[in-house]
């Protein structure tokens, strides 16, 4: 599936005529005017930040970063600063 339109089934003529003043049979990217933020529409941002808020419970009950680096197939490191983001975030 392409994901380029043709101008003529979207816009109108007269808008078309002014656009090819300034180019003709090129390819123009039109920027969206509000772009959503990364995993917002797919919804993976607020999985990822289901899944942070559950890591750092599991470390107030007691699991330490080692195991729930293991459990998350996260590295240490990444489970630290999951850690210190949360712990940052409620202060």
């Amino acid at each position: 599936m392409s994901k380029y339109k043709n101008a003529r089934d979207v816009l109108p003529e007269s808008l078309i005529r002014e656009i090819q003043k300034y180019v003709r049979g090129e390819h123009l990217y039109i920027p969206q005017t509000e772009r959503t933020g990364w995993g917002k529409k797919s919804g993976t941002r607020a999985e990822i930040e289901r899944r942070n808020k559950e890591i750092y419970r599991q470390y107030m009950d007691g699991i330490c970063v080692a195991e729930l680096a293991e459990m998350y197939f996260l590295s240490e490191e990444r489970i630290r600063g999951i850690l210190y983001q949360h712990n940052a975030e409620l202060q």
